[in-house]
């Protein structure tokens, strides 16, 4: 009976989608997309997460982007070539002619682009560390965009393809309080207007975004590369896999992009339906605050760290979310530059894991709070279930964990304070370099998180970080990266849980899908029958 009302509550969602959804679902020029909003603004200057992305793809362009096929290979979007200095300090973007921005129909120029970074450089908003090290950003012509940076940076053209580099239409922008001064982050008063439109170069146009519920989009009247699709793409706020696939089922979205691998065979044998497997690149790991003032500074004890690393059940994990998931070594996922395989993964060893915290000073273990977003799944992975399992793998070496769930933006809003003394969360790729999960060492946006510094971290990994930062020799910054993968298995803040495969589902009547971890859905891409 404990799980009536969780049954009862999908169906409600479901039941609920059918009113609105239903219609434009049987559309053939409306797609209807589902996924789990974790959205906090739709200002390419400050918006961080996932789904952001998603619609991100869709309204604006960047001045290179990945292939939709191939996510290691940088193609052009705004601009048609790029050349990079030896030194890797200097690139220069040759714009696509004739580009206008929609809806209002202005030129986009090598101005536009200048105005955009500074812009974003400016805000100092939750993605501008992609933007770290830019010293200068040059419009050295209508149509050629001159950017230098302090330090050589090896990974730039990888990140260029990220929504902060997002070109906007700086006059409308400027019109709604948009500025690109020195003091942006509090004179810029842009979001709340570009949270329900677009100014940018896509094939679609952002009309509303209700939070919560629902984000719209309509045709760009004049994208330059080629007519839209559809006239309408709706994202449809749906938090959990479960409620997906009933969703999906009763026709009233066009694609899941959360699949329970529980739900796979299911959902094959539906001759209405289709089942797209993609290899994941995101990371569920948990978090062990260096913070000696919160839960008591018990997480900030390296061996207490090492004890949970061999603590968790990872076969069981791996068994419990299912298909082609795998256990990473650590916080960088398998597949990227120099990292391990699975077979370099930690193994479960629970006499290790009570020694540890015997030498650490807790031989009957500690109390301690585990924090994570609650109805909340991502690549068809439900937290509350997960957190349930770490529950449970802790407790069989004395760690009484209290879960302590809360709703995403509000530990969203935790997590990003550094207030979590242990926390549950997953990590998605920003652009496709193994240096992206610098982020996670010392004075990075995630190790800041868990307040993991140079005034507390050691002298050895801080060189490694600064080193691969700048090594522009893949060889060498494989084998650095090799380096920090065997630090981080005995000290830091991090413990690794689960690289998840990744399933997408689409009514059979859907052409065109093909699975990108980088935005997951590119309706432009698509057809619908």
């Amino acid at each position: 009976m404990r799980f009536l009302p969780l049954i009862l509550g999908l169906l409600l969602v479901a039941s609920s989608a059918s009113g609105v959804a239903a219609q434009t679902a049987s559309d053939p020029k409306t797609l209807v997309v589902g996924t789990a909003f974790d959205v906090k603004s739709l200002d390419p200057a400050r918006g961080f997460e996932l789904t952001t992305g998603m619609v991100h793809k869709a309204t604006y362009n960047t001045l290179v982007t990945l292939s939709d096929n191939d996510i290691s290979q940088v193609v052009p979007d705004l601009a048609t070539s790029w050349d990079v200095s030896p030194d890797a300090k200097v690139f220069t973007f040759h714009l696509r002619p004739g580009v206008k921005f929609q809806p209002s129909g202005n030129d986009m120029t090598s101005a536009d682009v200048k105005w955009s970074l500074e812009r974003a450089i400016a805000i100092k908003g939750n993605p501008s560390f992609l933007l770290d090290g830019i010293a200068s950003v040059d419009a050295v012509d209508p149509v050629t965009v001159r950017i230098t940076k302090t330090d050589p940076d090896p990974a730039f053209i990888s990140k260029s393809s990220f929504g902060v580099f997002a070109v906007l239409d700086s006059k409308t922008v400027q019109a709604h309080g948009g500025t690109n001064a020195a003091d942006a982050a509090t004179t810029d008063t842009a979001e709340q207007w570009l949270n329900q439109n677009s100014a940018g170069t896509g094939p679609f146009v952002l009309t509303k975004w209700t939070p919560e519920s629902e984000i719209d989009l309509v045709k760009s009247s004049a994208y330059w590369g080629g007519d839209a699709p559809f006239d309408r793409v709706i994202y449809r706020n749906i938090p959990t896999a479960a409620a997906e696939k009933l969703t999906l089922q009763a026709g009233d979205i066009d694609i899941a992009t959360e699949v329970a691998p529980d739900s796979v065979s299911d959902l094959q044998a539906d001759p209405r339906l289709k089942v797209v497997q993609g290899v994941g690149t995101d990371l569920f790991f948990l978090l062990m605050n260096e913070n000696p003032d919160l839960q008591s500074g018990v997480m900030a004890n390296p061996q207490v760290q090492l004890a949970i690393r061999y603590a968790l059940d990872y076969a069981g994990i791996n068994e419990l979310v299912g298909g082609p998931a795998v256990t990473p070594p650590t916080v960088l996922p398998v597949g990227f530059l120099g990292a391990y395989g699975p077979d370099h993964a930690f193994r479960r060893d629970t006499a290790m894991a009570q020694s540890l915290l015997a030498q650490a000073g807790y031989p009957n273990g500690f109390d301690i709070d585990l924090q994570y977003p609650t109805n909340f799944s991502h690549d068809g992975v439900s937290f509350d279930v997960l957190a349930q399992k770490i529950q449970s793998d802790l407790a069989d070496v004395g760690i009484n964990v209290t879960l302590k769930p809360g709703e995403i933006n509000t530990e969203l809003a935790n997590y990003r304070a550094a207030q979590e003394g242990l926390g549950f969360w997953y990590w998605g790729a920003d652009y496709f370099d193994s240096n992206d999960y610098l982020a996670f060492l010392p004075e990075g946006i995630v190790g800041k998180r868990a307040s993991w510094t140079n005034a507390n971290s050691d002298p050895s990994i801080q060189q490694l970080r600064d080193q691969i930062n700048v090594e522009t020799d893949n060889a060498r910054r494989a084998q650095e990266w090799q380096q920090v993968q065997d630090y981080l298995q005995q000290s830091g803040p991090w413990a690794a849980v689960i690289q998840p495969g990744v399933y997408i589902a689409t009514r059979a009547n859907i052409g065109g899908y093909v699975w990108n971890p980088a935005w997951r859905v590119n309706p432009f891409m698509l057809s619908k029958s």
